[in-house]
């Protein structure tokens, strides 16, 4: 239920030992103060509504927040005093601590005393969500690494980033506060290098080019991102692989992130008219090419998930400040897929 309320001031919120129940306030609203003047709308959201700044850029993504009567779409928004701010919100409670799950297997390609780097399989949620899942990649990782449990975000301990459930490839994680913010911040600096290797439909005119398109929550879909003219900048570099022209017009991409906004190779690609092979929301309707093998078709109709693949991973280590690069060979389903593809009039570009 949506209300608005007069915004608290810091003296205003819970602390330890008030008595005052410390949980997220899902209802809090109001005109922005002068002390949040020129702040970011996540960073206000959480202060007002007494949550984590994660909780509130969920619900800004979610598009639960108001500002001035008008949906929030960008996270990074800045607020000016007196501005109408409101939370439309189911209730929550405090997170509970994640439980460590042995059962979730880990494709370990680096562990330090700092920074571990895997390979997740396509299908692995990375961590829980509404859903409420217990067996997701942080599980995995938190029963591996223990430590974990006071690095980041309680609800996805020591994950530094994300990918798709449908995506497979390379995440890092971090084992210390430390290493935690150092690669956040090289994230958030784009000093970390994240490669992909993606098959699209289609051909394309140009052997390498580049999508700088600003993302955001669909207008029309709120569950899926889109280009829209006031979203957080994105910007994919991609480069012809191979392509073919025949049993089915597919081109192998790769591509470079320069940002790292939610589902951004996936909306770029869409976008620009040549959608990921496979992808349940933005690759639109299938349409079998006429001239394939029934094993292709079959292939083709049955694949599970987005053709998205995260191959490399290069940062500064951020104990030894050292650069260090790790690859992930293409998962077996996806090479699968080449193989047919190979079968019949391969074109390299």
């Amino acid at each position: 239920p949506r209300a608005t309320r007069r915004p608290p001031t810091v003296s205003d919120r819970p602390s330890e030992g008030s008595g005052r129940p410390a949980g997220p306030d899902p209802t809090a609203g109001g005109r922005v103060p002068a002390a949040l003047d020129g702040e970011r709308l996540d960073r206000a959201v959480a202060i007002m509504a007494g949550c984590s700044r994660a909780e509130a850029g969920r619900w800004v993504d979610e598009g639960r927040v108001l500002v001035d009567g008008h949906v929030a779409t960008t996270r990074s928004q800045r607020l000016a005093e007196g501005m109408d701010l409101d939370v439309d919100a189911d209730p929550v409670l405090p997170p509970e601590p994640l439980r460590a799950n042995p059962a979730v297997e880990l494709v370990v390609v680096h562990e330090d005393p700092d920074v571990v780097v895997v390979d997740k399989p396509a299908g692995l949620v990375v961590h829980p969500g509404a859903g409420g899942e217990t067996a997701t990649l942080a599980h995995g990782l938190l029963a591996r690494y223990p430590e974990m449990a006071t690095v980041g975000d309680p609800e996805r301990p020591g994950v530094v980033h994300r990918l798709d459930v449908g995506t497979s490839g390379l995440l890092m994680a971090a084992r210390t506060v430390e290493a935690y913010e150092s690669l956040v911040a090289q994230l958030s600096e784009r000093k970390v290098e994240r490669r992909y290797d993606a098959l699209v439909w289609g051909w394309l005119d140009s052997l390498r080019g580049r999508v700088d398109a600003p993302i955001g929550r669909s207008r029309r879909h709120r569950t899926r991102m889109a280009v829209v003219a006031d979203g957080r900048p994105a910007v994919t570099d991609f480069e012809v692989v191979a392509a073919w022209r025949q049993p089915a017009e597919v081109s192998q991409l790769s591509c470079r992130l320069l940002t790292g906004r939610t589902h951004q190779i996936r909306v770029h690609l869409a976008h620009r008219r040549f959608p990921l092979v496979g992808d349940p929301v933005y690759g639109g309707r299938l349409k079998l090419p006429a001239g394939a093998s029934e094993e292709l078709k079959t292939l083709l109709r049955e694949f599970p998930r987005q053709a998205l693949h995260a191959r490399k991973l290069a940062f500064l280590h951020p104990a030894s400040g050292e650069a260090v690069e790790f690859r992930a060979p293409l998962p077996d389903d996806l090479l699968l897929l080449i193989d047919y593809l190979r079968d019949d009039h391969e074109v390299m570009r």
